[in-house]
């Protein structure tokens, strides 16, 4: 039986003889190895010319120190960290801020090395951390949110061993060392074994490993976590101070906003592996929106601030917060505090609290970051 679709010896050369003269079998189209016909130049599809990494990097400024340029991490169909473009300048203390999971410490790994990126281009002092990990480690200082040290070495002992690892000549690790532990309050536990540590005085043996190698960058994932208040503070105060005497780039992954409010000199919130806004507090607050709003709390019933409050030229609006019942939020067309306060008093009314929005490191978290994005990604 012979198939329809395959054409007889003699529709084969009528097919060769189509378009030829009588007698004369018609030149065969001229075929690549693969047999298909060949394409005219300009049905051919044209290439997309590959953007090279000094292209991209084309806009850093000169003293830049930590460069993220459309930084992507995937896992699967999952995107932890979503084209981040990030620049910290030196000496710069440079807050990340977002919850649990945004995708924080996804960036800090790519930042040290230890996870490569899906897409985009990251710079660290000039170094390729993909390329060049080992000395990316030797100029970043680095503090984990779960920093371990073995527990059977004494603090002395853990930083001599990093030291040595480090390739630092024993002499001279011994004097950085001592000094190390005088500056990070360990003198008195330095011959203790870790292991009978606090969580406080690991997190401080954690920033003096970090300083060993007396690095450029200080690179420093939730260095507070688990540690009480006056540990926090303790922490805190000293960072400012090494950060102050060492001249130090240091940036600083973390869900804790007064801690990054009194340390940094800008700050970057991060909310579903993404930027969405980054810069001094001062000019995020200017820019987040034109209208004012006061929260305003008296003694005894918040109600009575509504009329007294509607009264005050340029105040639009007064509605119930609806965080806590006992402040009512004054919107106005203008800064209107201090004849607010006066026509309170006026009135009679004692004024508990007076408080402007949008200028507090709280305020630009709650607009910058929905509710419910925990758990995104680490």
């Amino acid at each position: 039986m012979t198939d329809e679709r395959t054409p007889s010896p003699e529709g084969r050369r009528g097919v060769a003889r189509r378009g030829s003269h009588v007698g004369r079998e018609a030149k065969p189209a001229s075929r690549p190895d693969d047999g298909r016909p060949s394409q005219r130049p300009e049905d051919a599809p044209r290439t997309r010319r590959r953007v090279t990494a000094a292209e991209v990097l084309a806009d850093v400024p000169e003293d830049a120190v930590i460069v993220a340029r459309h930084l992507t991490k995937k896992y699967g169909q999952f995107t932890a960290v979503d084209r981040l473009d990030l620049t910290i300048r030196r000496g710069e203390v440079f807050g990340l801020l977002g919850p649990n999971g945004a995708g924080k410490t996804t960036t800090v790994l790519m930042l040290l090395g230890l996870t490569e990126p899906t897409k985009g281009v990251v710079r660290v002092v000039g170094l390729d951390p993909q390329r060049e990990p080992l000395a990316v480690k030797r100029v970043v200082g680095y503090l984990p949110d779960a920093v371990g040290f073995y527990p059977g070495l004494t603090g002395r002992e853990n930083l001599s061993y990093t030291a040595k690892l480090n390739g630092i000549p024993r002499s001279e690790a011994e004097s950085r060392i001592n000094e190390l532990l005088h500056e990070v309050r360990l003198e008195d536990a330095a011959d203790k074994k870790t292991s009978a540590y606090s969580r406080g005085m690991k997190q401080r043996l954690g920033i003096a490993d970090a300083l060993v190698k007396n690095p450029s960058v200080l690179i420093l994932d939730e260095p507070t976590i688990a540690i009480d208040p006056a540990g926090v503070e303790e922490l805190l105060a000293m960072l400012r101070r090494l950060v102050a005497e060492r001249n130090l780039t240091v940036m600083l992954s973390s869900h804790i906003l007064g801690q990054v409010q009194s340390l940094c000199d800008r700050v970057g919130f991060f909310s579903a592996g993404k930027l969405v806004a980054a810069g001094p507090l001062a000019e995020l607050a200017a820019g987040s929106s034109t209208a004012v709003e006061l929260e305003v709390a008296i003694e005894g019933l918040p109600s009575a601030i509504d009329a007294v409050a509607l009264a005050v030229p340029g105040v639009t609006s007064v509605t119930t917060d609806h965080h806590e019942e006992r402040l009512r939020v004054v919107a106005a067309s203008q800064d209107v505090t201090a004849p607010l306060a006066t026509a309170l008093a006026g009135a009679g009314l004692t004024l508990t609290h007076l408080r402007r929005r949008g200028t507090d490191l709280l305020d630009l978290y709650r607009k910058y970051v929905p509710e419910g994005t925990d758990g995104r990604a680490r």
